[in-house]
């Protein structure tokens, strides 16, 4: 019998009380697990200490995913963020320079939110650090005085790409899907395509164009009640196959 594909989970790094902890939500640790049928492994945010290519070599496929924190705008040359906005360049040591080799290495990769965010500088493009403030766009951000289950409830639809992997996975050209962020794409990343636009043109989704395998990354959060959402459900069991065929050597 075929072993389960493995997939790594980068963490944030975060001080919890008087000591720090590697975490990863367990939403998207469920979403590996139940979503795409493949064993969830954290990975450690240890930047330069961690051996990229080990990592690379045990796992097979990797999932970015959403946090509280953002991308410091060193990395591409932005402005200095504002006051008391959360940063982990722990985690950003680790998954920039991860990004570009797992998928050169063939490993399907799946982005989500701030991972859709890291994959975008990881490749060279640049993020508008308060989107609601440009004007034209909508307030893509979350009413953080509401329960979950408003939060991340339907905001707004997309339009997907024709051709696009996402329009193959959905079987439609629309879908309807929640929005929790402050920043976005303001410059798409090199060799990256865009998958799906917001109502007011942001970029909400791309994929690798020369990927050897799934590349997808998405500004929404499928992994929120993925069960219940037809298209979630289709999205991370397409990840969790390229994984198996990955982990079958199928490469």
């Amino acid at each position: 019998m075929s072993r389960l594909p493995i997939i790594g989970i980068p963490a944030d790094r975060r001080l919890y009380g008087k000591h720090v902890f590697h975490m990863v939500g367990e939403k998207y640790i469920e979403a590996v697990a139940l979503g795409a049928h493949a064993v969830p492994v954290l990975v450690p945010a240890l930047g330069p200490a961690l051996d990229l290519p080990s990592l690379l070599d045990a796992c097979d496929g990797l999932l970015l995913t959403g946090s509280p924190s953002n991308v410091e705008p060193h990395h591409y040359g932005g402005p200095a963020s504002e006051p008391g906005t959360l940063h982990d360049a722990d985690r950003d040591a680790t998954t920039l320079p991860l990004i570009p080799l797992a998928i050169a290495a063939g490993l399907p990769v799946l982005a989500i939110c701030r991972g859709f965010q890291e994959m975008n500088v990881a490749y060279g493009g640049t993020l508008c650090q308060r989107l609601h403030e440009v004007a034209g766009n909508l307030d893509h951000r979350e009413d953080e005085s509401t329960p979950l289950e408003v939060q991340y409830g339907p905001a707004h639809e997309v339009l997907l790409e024709p051709g696009g992997s996402l329009r193959r996975i959905a079987g439609q050209d629309r879908l309807s899907v929640n929005s929790l962020h402050w920043q976005g794409i303001r410059t798409l990343g090199r060799g990256l395509l865009v998958e799906a636009r917001a109502p007011d043109g942001i970029i909400e989704a791309f994929r690798v164009a020369d990927a050897p395998s799934f590349a997808l990354g998405l500004q929404w959060h499928p992994e929120w009640q993925f069960k219940n959402n037809q298209f979630s459900s289709a999205l991370f069991a397409a990840f969790g196959e390229a994984s198996r065929q990955r982990a079958s050597g199928s490469r």
